[in-house]
């Protein structure tokens, strides 16, 4: 900023002014531009779709794929994401990627325009929420796996040159999946709020198929990986009670319908203190949502609602190294949850403490955490130097998204981004051959996977860039979408 206001002489007073107040808003911080990794982060989703393209695709490595998908079972499953560096639609980390997509955007719709991203956001959710409508046919089916894993991964291939088998799995009233029902519900009705003024009948129709899915989730109780034994290999689910908390709790926000609302309040569960919110475990979301309800006086504080708060702010206390049980953090400052791609699970903390900060701040309130009081001031530090790691400020001196800044991992675990574009090269790599001609390669990939959150680095801090080692250098859906919410509210600082 050249432009210092004592500097300014009357008539350049005004455009100097001006100028000061666009840099106090601007998405850098220090070397680190939110702004662009939030750019980032939305492209990254356009790299992961299935299906036929569309004209406004900016990625342009990519090409068409899995344009078959479903016809074993005479059904349109055409679309989707594939999950993470492999070519299989698993349907429940896909539901809960757009669930937090969702989410992301629900709660920073303002900075996301401010930013002009609000459209790739909403088109990165209805990318998703398209397909999960195709997967509910009926009230009581939903398809929740296209692929199989096993099979997918004896071979490397680009998704437009998959020769595995595209197999269908479903759940139904026979083989229940309350955990799959439920999830999924979860992300329609949350996709339905974010439709619901752009494009109100789209919403409605999310909407539908939300409250079909609970009644299924509800009335035909089961774990949906031991009705899809095949996604149970990769995506094992340890229960329901908490997707049907998770989906009542965003029926509840679309529709204001006091059903849901007995639901949460009349569980025999509300998850008590938990470590990770993740994938397979929803408990601290559906805690944090309640906790907004609380802290607007739509339900009193006492009771099982005041449990539900008092959960929610015990992880969020444990975060931020103020609880009873705090979450470890690595020598450079990361928090550190599991060994296996912990950052989907450091994505989803720094997003509920940044959420949860907007919440505190529009009712003048902080939290009183064993080790003291937490403002929202403090949650938000607390992201930002969470994101300031993830992003190249760490021991390593690497971004782990893929794409920003000058170092970050090269050889991502992922098949598309590591074999040349059909675009480029469209003889057809075989099953096996990819792993000679590409896998087993330590060059760079060619093709550079912008916005993907790596799996991230291990407990001292290292990273090994290597193709291989899909433990740290696999990236996946769920971990790049709570950022995109998170990403947005840092680029605009003084928001």
């Amino acid at each position: 900023m050249r432009c210092v206001l004592a500097q300014c002489s009357l008539n350049s007073i005004c455009i100097c002014l001006l100028m000061f107040l666009l840099t106090t808003q601007n998405a850098v911080l220090g070397d680190i531009d939110y702004g662009d990794a939030l750019t980032k982060s939305l492209l990254f989703y356009e790299a992961q779709r299935s299906g036929k393209l569309p004209s406004t695709q900016r990625v342009q490595w990519r090409g068409d794929s899995g344009l078959k998908d479903g016809s074993d079972a005479g059904v349109d499953l055409v679309g989707g994401y594939y999950d993470a560096g492999d070519n299989v639609k698993f349907g429940f980390p896909m539901a809960f990627t757009i669930t937090m997509l969702s989410w992301s955007t629900l709660e920073f719709t303002k900075q996301l325009e401010a930013k002009d991203e609000l459209s790739n956001a909403l088109d990165a959710i209805k990318w998703g929420t398209d397909y999960l409508i195709k997967a509910h046919t009926t009230p009581n089916v939903l398809y929740g796996e296209v692929g199989d894993g096993d099979s997918d991964h004896e071979c490397w291939q680009r998704p437009e040159d998959m020769t595995t088998p595209r197999t269908t799995f479903k759940i139904d009233e026979q083989h229940p999946g309350s955990d799959l029902a439920g999830e999924t519900a979860a992300a329609l009705a949350a996709a339905s709020i974010a439709f619901k003024d752009k494009n109100p009948k789209y919403a409605s129709d999310l909407l539908t198929h939300a409250k079909q899915l609970f009644e299924f989730a509800r009335n035909h109780p089961g774990i949906y990986s031991n009705s899809i034994s095949a996604a149970g290999k990769f995506y094992a689910s340890s229960g329901y009670e908490d997707e049907l908390l998770w989906a009542a709790s965003w029926l509840h926000r679309a529709t204001d319908d006091k059903t849901y609302l007995d639901n949460l309040g009349q569980a025999g569960n509300t998850g008590g203190a938990r470590t990770v919110f993740a994938w397979d475990d929803k408990f601290i979301g559906a805690q944090v949502l309640v906790a907004k309800l609380v802290l607007e006086g739509k339900v009193d504080s006492a009771g099982a609602w005041g449990q539900y708060k008092s959960q929610a702010e015990q992880f969020i206390c444990s975060c931020i190294q103020k609880g009873n049980n705090n979450v470890k953090k690595t020598p450079g400052g990361l928090l550190w949850f599991l060994p296996w791609n912990n950052l989907q699970y450091t994505s989803t903390a720094v997003f509920v403490a940044t959420a949860y900060s907007e919440y505190l701040n529009a009712k003048h309130a902080s939290i009183q955490c064993p080790g003291g009081i937490v403002k929202p001031s403090d949650l938000i530090a607390l992201a930002q130097s969470q994101v300031d790691y993830i992003l190249g400020s760490n021991p390593e001196g690497m971004s782990f998204m893929v794409g920003f800044g000058t170092k970050y991992p090269t050889q991502v675990h992922h098949r598309g981004a590591s074999i040349v574009s059909i675009k480029e090269n469209s003889a057809p790599v075989s099953c096996k051959a990819g792993f000679d001609l590409w896998f087993n390669k330590t060059s760079p990939n060619p093709n550079v996977l912008d916005g993907a959150i790596v799996g991230g680095p291990d407990e001292n801090d290292g990273y090994s860039d290597s193709r291989s080692n899909f433990q740290m250098a696999e990236p996946a859906t769920v971990s790049t979408a709570p950022l995109v919410g998170v990403l947005a509210r840092l680029a605009l600082v003084n928001w």
